[in-house]
């Protein structure tokens, strides 16, 4: 019990790790909607906005000085908590004392109140990718003690957005052509945004009927954030660097947040995240067959020619996030308990099962950043799935692997597995990348894989818990986890967070088979088969081709901020 106490200390560190899907992004209530009306004219756009204060990027003695104030804030918070732990030892050994369960509790809540206001304060002070940290806690209250949910709580994204004349400044600055003034391309523009996170803030807008008109989301980048998001997750790698090997930690988060550090920089692009954008919607809108269905979420698209690297203008969606689902139900005067409720949360469970299956297996390119901020119930009853700044790309090869670990898994006679199938589904996680620590029992790859793709069991083979910090956890006898798949890892984390909150017991191995066997089918053609006919070349042909035009012209876009007006439109 009391390393489950410091592998809660270290885990509230180092920011839940494998479990940072499960984040609260809370939006800010909206003011009134300002006209962009004589914001300035097309003569004073480019002085108006220069007139505008930008922020400097960090310095490196300001980067050092982040780094060094977080860790004097986090090293006496684990230094006191293993204090306690090894005071509560002592004790026991040496004089043969041991607390009850009731007086340990007591101890431990008063670690806990000191321990929570230290990260309270810390995340407030510096702000940055520490308030994504603090929202990871908050929404995680399977893992974490009360006196941390209660005090990271009120954290949300919105702490510090951005001024609205820093905003407009950015947006005149990349998307206003010569001549152009604001009110040119937006007839409306929200004053206060729909949401500010660590990188940028959104804001609801209307286009001008020569930009094709309607509303639309505007994305705008804080400016000189990257040097300072990417000296705090540095920050969090030295942390997670010192502690590597230590038993109370459950995984190797120094492996995790170097693949988050990977992700996050291609967070700054919105050109990519543009093109993300589209490859997924195109993605999920495609059924095994090649042929268009409906697709399982709703995904926005960007309006051509309005994308560069800091702004990015995209589709509206009318909703609320899934974050605040429950606070939407009261306001209608839904139950969160009532049949209707529990119904809509099975619609939702399953499409974002179909969602991440068809483009974790089906094309192996997916949104690796899936909380319920970026998780949308629309108002027309659909599911919406928004914010492609971070996404992940994995090989055939993983492909393939998981898709044989998910029929290994739906395929099982039973709950536990013969030892036939337990040797198959832990030879098919080794050869993913699972490494175990040394002496571990021979059935840990197989438990994990089934901790991981099925949340339907009531107990693991080997004598694992289910538990994600049980001592008895699979994670814990975890040496490594391959990187590449880190980010699958978070999206079946928040599928199977979801169904424990609907207490529905989901096996997303059971709900991908399907989808497994399709691309398990899918094999390059044989030499000495009949060649293809010339209709399905030139279809293939034609798919590749579109493709390359759209992302040379999203490239021009952003090079020259080429909106795609014809002469006669501008004129």
């Amino acid at each position: 019990a009391m390393r489950h106490r410091i592998a809660q200390a270290l885990l509230l560190l180092l920011g839940c790790g494998i479990g940072e899907c499960l984040v609260v992004h809370a939006p800010l209530a909206r003011t009134a909607t300002i006209r962009a009306g004589p914001f300035m004219s097309a003569t004073e756009a480019p002085e108006e906005a220069a007139a505008i204060k930008f922020p400097a990027p960090l310095s490196g003695a300001e980067q050092l000085a982040r780094a060094a104030t977080f860790w004097s804030r986090a090293v006496p918070v684990m230094v006191s908590y293993m204090r306690v732990y090894a005071g509560l030892q002592l004790r026991e050994r040496l004089l043969g004392q041991c607390l009850s369960n009731d007086e340990c509790e007591v101890v431990w809540d008063e670690e806990h109140e000191k321990g929570a206001a230290t990260l309270a304060d810390a995340i407030n002070d510096l702000k940055g990718f520490y308030v994504k940290t603090g929202q990871i806690i908050a929404s995680r209250q399977d893992l974490f003690p009360s006196q941390y949910i209660d005090r990271l709580a009120g954290l949300t994204d919105l702490l510090d957005p951005m001024p609205t004349p820093l905003v407009r400044a950015v947006i005149c600055q990349e998307l206003l052509l010569e001549g152009e003034s604001f009110e040119d391309v937006f007839v409306e523009f929200d004053n206060a945004p729909l949401g500010a996170a660590s990188v940028a803030q959104v804001h609801r807008a209307v286009l001008s009927p020569r930009y094709g008109g309607g509303e639309v989301a505007v994305k705008v980048q804080r400016p000189a954030i990257e040097a300072k998001l990417m000296g705090d997750i540095a920050a969090l790698k030295a942390l997670a660097y010192q502690v590597r090997g230590v038993e109370a930690i459950p995984v190797d988060y120094f492996v995790v947040f170097s693949e988050l550090e990977a992700q996050l920089a291609d967070e700054f692009d919105f050109v990519k995240e543009a093109l993300a954008m589209e490859r997924i919607g195109d993605a999920l809108a495609t059924g095994p067959d090649g042929q268009p269905c409906t697709p399982p979420v709703a995904t926005p698209r960007p309006v051509a020619g309005l994308v560069t690297r800091r702004v990015l203008v995209m589709d509206y969606f009318r909703g609320e996030p899934l974050s605040r689902a429950v606070e939407a139900m009261r306001a209608r005067g839904i139950d969160p308990e009532s049949a209707e409720a529990k119904a809509f949360g099975r619609k939702l469970l399953s499409a974002l099962t179909r969602a991440c299956g068809s483009t974790i297996l089906g094309t192996g390119f997916f949104h690796a950043d899936p909380h319920p901020g970026n998780i949308f119930v629309l108002d027309d009853g659909r599911i919406g799935l928004i914010d492609f700044g971070q996404v992940k790309q994995i090989s055939r090869r993983e492909r393939v692997t998981l898709a044989r670990v998910m029929i290994a898994l739906a395929e099982r006679a039973a709950e536990m597995p013969t030892p036939d199938e337990l040797a198959n589904i832990s030879r098919l996680a080794i050869e993913l990348g699972v490494r175990l620590r040394p002496g571990s029992p021979v059935e840990g790859p197989a438990a994990v894989a089934i901790w991981l793709f099925d949340g339907s069991v009531s107990k693991l083979p080997g004598g694992f818990d289910t538990g994600e910090l049980s001592p008895n956890s699979p994670v814990r006898v975890l040496q490594s986890f391959p990187q590449d798949l880190v980010l699958v890892g978070r999206s079946t984390v928040l599928i199977k967070g979801i169904a424990a909150k609907l207490g529905v017991r989901w096996s997303l191995a059971d709900e991908w088979a399907p989808i497994a066997r399709a691309v398990l089918q899918a094999k390059p053609t044989p030499a000495g088969t009949p060649r293809l006919r010339l209709l399905s070349i030139l279809r293939m042909l034609g798919a590749w081709a579109r493709e390359k035009v759209e992302r040379a012209a999203f490239r021009l876009y952003a090079a020259l901020r080429f909106r795609g007006m014809s002469s006669g439109n501008t004129a």
